[in-house]
């Protein structure tokens, strides 16, 4: 019996000792790290690095231990582009800017960017750009020639090759991307949502085939309506978050969740705020519960998967990236800041 005992007693105390559960948020502490008078829409975080581009043709990196920023400025002849997307792989850094014509840059030796692919002509304009692994990438832009804009890079972003129209879904007059907070695109494995202004695109493939569909049930009627940003827990959770940046009020139709990887979508908290947002993520190890989405009018929070949402501030951003369940940092106007999540 005493032998028995032995034998469970490491059983019975484990089985008291419960890792406590992770209580929503209820406010957001705001501290900012960079202030510099440019617009930021675009960051990414590597390690303890987070790296920027933006207006001005800007981009740099900021050690999140020391506070040391690193800066630069690209400039291409005698224009300076505006960088609304970034991405990394383990060995490099890209950046791309958005109207006609467009850039695409990678590190290079020494610490300058190569450029690596232009795009020249009426109606091009970049929206957003990820990586589904060190080889493979993507980015999207609006409609040129009849279809959607996508690009696709197969050998770590030294070359970039265009989607020719008649492999892509049939295009629509003016579909295109808001380049709102670089989240149009999402990967999980080889899977692939594109939001656009119209639908949201999905490939089960990393971009070799793809369809598209209407039913992610937010409006878009209006050239300034639609979804602007998208993101998803795992391969079937995902929200799809916007509005009409003119009217941001308004929280009719602007926000609805998929639970089957985007084959069906249900409005979230219809007509009850928050109205527009440039950018929404899940907040990691949530379960796909904890839902942070923010825009120039402030900073909203939801614990149940977007049934009802919390106002924790009015701090205006565009875009924002977790560390850790807690920690998250966001990009504006002029600045970037440090969100402690409590």
């Amino acid at each position: 019996m005493r032998k028995f005992y032995l034998l469970i007693a490491p059983l019975l105390l484990s089985s008291c000792i419960q890792t406590p559960k992770k209580l929503p948020f209820t406010s957001v502490t705001v501290e900012p790290i960079y202030h510099d008078s440019i617009s930021i829409r675009a960051i990414d975080i590597v390690g303890n690095t987070l790296r920027y581009a933006g207006t001005g043709g800007t981009f740099g990196n900021i050690d999140l231990h020391s506070g040391k920023i690193m800066e630069g400025v690209e400039k291409y002849h005698t224009s300076i582009p505006e960088f609304r997307a970034i991405a990394h792989t383990n060995n490099d850094f890209f950046m791309l800017s958005i109207e006609n014509p467009a850039l695409l840059y990678k590190t290079g030796d020494g610490g300058k960017m190569d450029l690596v692919y232009m795009e020249e002509g009426e109606g091009v304009f970049y929206d957003a750009m990820t990586f589904w692994n060190d080889a493979e990438g993507i980015a999207v832009g609006d409609s040129v020639e009849g279809c959607l804009s996508i690009i696709i890079t197969r050998d770590g972003g030294t070359t970039w090759v265009k989607i020719p129209c008649d492999k892509l879904p049939e295009g629509i007059v003016g579909e295109g991307a808001f380049a709102a907070s670089n989240t149009n695109i999402v990967t999980k494995g080889d899977k692939t949502w594109i939001a656009t202004t119209k639908r949201i695109w999905y490939s089960p493939d990393k971009g070799l085939s793809w369809q598209a569909s209407y039913d992610h049930r937010i409006d878009t009627v209006d050239p300034t309506a639609g979804v602007y940003t998208l993101d998803f827990y795992d391969e079937d959770v995902g929200i799809a978050f916007g509005g009409d940046y003119t009217d941001p009020k308004d929280a009719r139709n602007n926000k609805s969740i998929t639970k089957d990887g985007g084959k069906t979508w249900k409005i979230l908290a219809n007509g009850n705020p928050p109205g527009y947002r440039s950018c929404v993520q899940f907040v990691p190890n949530s379960d796909g519960l904890g839902i942070v989405a923010l825009g120039f009018e402030g900073i909203d929070y939801s614990e149940d998967m977007g049934a009802s949402w919390k106002h924790l501030s009015d701090e205006s951003f565009y875009t924002i990236r977790f560390l850790n369940d807690s920690i998250a940092y966001a990009a504006g106007k002029n600045r970037i800041a440090k969100l402690t999540f409590r």
